[in-house]
């Protein structure tokens, strides 16, 4: 990359802003877990910037931008780099901008925080709960080490979906503050349905300054686990149990046998090897009516309850959330490199047959994952079943199956906005990052739309997020 930017005279517009050009330190700052999907590392391995900047305020951010536009150079934004498909990688390289320093909570309100874009999830959490006994709605499941920012920029829901939806739902982000990338970067305000342009956009059309996000009472929080003899009876008990009203949860996830046994150690002594499972996470208030409810269900095995265990037995255990989520797919590399995973929506109302007819077909090639979720007000659940891969042409193959068996893919195999799925790119997209990002200097190569004008974006494909343009009715 050495030579393609005017680094020098970038370092010299910066004056005092935090700077880091050893090449094996910006090598490690460019990277995330894109590593996860084979395709990803092969395209990717390579990929470094050329300098970190690491802005400990919005006035630097501010600067940064100013002199990276002067200098026509490319700008990445990065949180702690806990994304799964590129977002926060350099593919141009220039500078990785390094948010993880400007990390402060500003303010904690009855049902709102307010935080700068590099506070990590979990100490957003440490603030609001002693202060004002709420907590965030949702997190993923990488809480302990994820950002605010990233979370917007990059995320898609997680821990507390079956309750509060995600990202995507009008109500789960508040405002942002967002800086532009222009001779003169002007901050604007973003709200109400202007907040659909910024979020999981990877910071293509702005670089976050500001998140307001909302909160909920702060609980005691048990893990459960209960085992089921089949898969499809473990799911079935998954959706009617997100279905209770009464019951609060925060997370819900099915995982397939062998996968619990097999790949979640610490837990292994509680869970039989033919044993599928639901990993419960409940309010403390609500475990009783949660068991009484499980009781009901012919086959229901407790295997594993937070409240009854011995301190001796809980020590080193994992929360329930993080055997769930990508924190699956991370459990499972660790014990077989080979394993890479999918993201599939399985639509209401026949998601629970549908799940048990895809599991099936594949066999053991492809270990059941689900997450159940509130999506667009019903229950139904998400997958992110493993994958035993063999070759890119079989992955591509396993897709093209679900969707012909009436399951969406969520592509975690693609690195831009739009072929992944989660994000439509369109006129009012397009208009916003004209606007925001003239010379395209935001995280190039990550918006089809904008890197090749003959892209089509008004194909019929379904996306998490929806296009702006679309109107309800």
């Amino acid at each position: 990359m050495s030579g393609r930017y005017d680094i020098a005279g970038l370092k010299a517009r910066l004056g005092g802003i935090r700077v880091e050009e050893n090449p094996a330190l910006v090598r490690q700052k460019s990277r995330d877990f894109f590593w996860y999907s084979p395709r990803l590392k092969r395209q990717l391995d390579g990929v470094t910037g050329d300098i970190v900047v690491s802005p400990s305020s919005e006035q630097e951010v501010v600067a940064t931008l100013a002199s990276a536009y002067e200098l026509g150079i490319p700008v990445t934004p990065r949180g702690t780099g806990t994304g799964n498909y590129g977002q926060a990688m350099p593919l141009s390289g220039g500078i990785v901008l390094d948010l993880s320093g400007f990390a402060g909570v500003k303010s904690v309100q009855s049902g709102r925080v307010v935080a700068e874009p590099g506070a990590v999830l979990s100490a957003i959490d440490a603030v609001t709960r002693p202060q004002s006994g709420q907590e965030l709605r949702l997190h993923p499941s990488t809480y302990h080490t994820a950002s605010v920012g990233g979370f917007v920029a990059g995320g898609s829901g997680g821990v507390g979906s079956i309750r509060w939806g995600g990202l995507r739902d009008f109500g789960n982000i508040l405002r942002l503050r967002v800086a532009t990338m222009e001779a003169t970067p002007r901050l604007l305000t973003i709200e109400g349905e202007d907040l659909h342009k910024v979020s999981h956009a990877y910071g293509t059309n702005g670089i976050i300054t500001e998140v307001e996000m909302p909160l909920a009472p702060a609980y005691g929080w048990l893990d459960v686990i209960v085992g089921f003899s089949s898969l499809e009876a473990a799911a079935a008990f998954a959706n009617a149990l997100g279905e209770q009203d009464g019951l609060l949860l925060k997370n819900l996830a099915v995982v397939g046998a062998p996968v619990p046994h097999d790949y979640f150690p610490r837990h292994r002594k509680f869970i039989p090897r033919d044993s599928h499972v639901a990993i419960v996470t409940v309010a403390d208030f609500a475990l009783g009516p949660m068991l009484a409810f499980t009781g009901r269900w012919k086959g229901a095995q407790v295997l594993f309850r937070q409240d009854t265990t011995s301190a001796e037995d809980l020590k080193g255990l994992p929360p329930g959330f993080e055997l769930a989520w990508n924190h699956t797919t991370l459990r499972a590399l660790r014990v077989d490199p080979s394993i890479t995973y999918l993201q599939v929506l399985y639509p209401f109302p026949n998601q629970v047959k549908l799940v048990a007819a895809i599991h099936e077909r594949f066999g053991d090639e492809l270990p059941a994952h689900l997450e159940f979720v509130r999506f667009d007000g019903k229950i139904t659940c998400f997958g992110l079943p493993l994958v035993r891969f063999t070759s890119e042409e079989r992955l591509v193959e396993i897709m093209r199956i679900h969707e012909e068996m009436g399951a969406v893919i969520f592509d975690p195999h693609r690195y831009t906005l739009e072929e992944g799925g989660m994000k439509q790119t369109d006129d009012v997209q397009l208009a916003f990052k004209k606007e925001a990002d003239p010379r395209g200097l935001l995280n190039p190569g990550k918006m089809i739309a904008w890197e090749d004008p003959a892209y089509d974006y008004k194909s019929g494909k379904t996306y998490l997020f929806k296009g702006l343009g679309e109107t309800a009715g």
